[in-house]
């Protein structure tokens, strides 16, 4: 199943499931984070609504992010070997986490801002996992059990911010630096998260282009990892990390610039586009 949050003209956001280019309205769910809440039943009405063929064309709709408000966004990173390589670091030991504030997400189409307190705004391309059953201390056997499904992050960074500290955060949170979606794809479409391929361009010019297999940390050790921390709750994004070919590890480098239009791309979820624009 895809399942998005969409806005019908200007109606209010709904929560439904993408089928062969329709959309069908599940009507018994507010919200995304009510949806993942339900698990299983909600994939039952998602097949419910399908069968009984009803829907809207999907060019009648403006897809939103998926979840609006997550309760958090964890990232991950350095977690491809040639990522770190360019970026002058040592393969961890440990996943290397850090948060990127829920108030920085957007959604499919809409416009990253450039800010001006930073003159080296760069992209990342990532799979993002959504967790869907609550957990502390989850055992990496156990990983399948609490992911509700898959969707992608641009994980736009200011690198000069980011830079200045050892701590990433600030750099990673400016209003619009956050791109999600287009969707959130259960999990029983995607058994195994590390076989895809990903990439992003930039007006047209592949920029990165990778495959989750190279991935040093998986998503069970990530959850282990995470959990044996914090526990888990329901609606948590966490960004697996990108691969090369970012900015910051281009001779030159490469910044974002106003007008210009990111694609990621990974196989079996779809494409998140998003254009710059500079702050005004």
């Amino acid at each position: 199943m895809k399942f998005i949050t969409y806005q019908e003209g200007n109606g209010a956001a709904r929560v439904g499931v993408l089928h062969n280019h329709r959309v069908f309205d599940l009507v018994r769910y507010t919200d995304m984070l009510q949806l993942i809440s339900a698990g299983l039943p909600a994939c039952d009405a998602a097949g419910e609504a399908i069968a009984r063929g009803q829907g809207i064309a999907f060019d009648r709709v403006r897809l939103l992010t998926p979840i609006a408000q997550p309760p958090r966004i964890f990232c991950i990173g350095l977690n491809y070997a040639d990522h770190a390589a360019e970026s002058n670091a040592k393969v961890a030991d440990v996943p290397t986490v850090f948060m990127k504030l829920s108030s920085s997400v957007i959604g499919p189409g809409d416009e990253v801002v450039l800010p001006r307190n930073s003159a080296e705004p760069d992209y990342e391309a990532e799979l993002a996992f959504v967790i869907g059953k609550p957990g502390f201390r989850i055992p990496a056997a156990e990983w399948q059990d609490h992911v509700f499904g898959y969707t992608i992050c641009n994980d736009i960074s200011a690198r000069d911010v980011q830079k200045a500290t050892t701590q990433w955060t600030m750099g990673k949170s400016f209003p619009t630096f956050a791109p999600i979606g287009p969707c959130i794809v259960s999990c029983d479409e995607i058994p195994d998260p590390h076989t895809l391929d990903i990439k992003l361009s930039i007006n047209g010019e592949v920029l990165q282009h990778s495959n989750t297999k190279e991935l040093i940390f998986r998503v069970p050790q990530i959850i282990e990892h995470i959990s044996s921390v914090t526990p888990l709750e329901v609606g948590d994004i966490i960004s697996t990390g990108t691969p090369a070919g970012v900015g910051m590890g281009r001779t030159p480098r490469r910044w974002l610039k106003p007008g210009e239009e990111m694609v990621v791309t990974i196989e079996k979820i779809g494409e998140l586009r998003n254009k710059t624009k500079a702050e005004a």
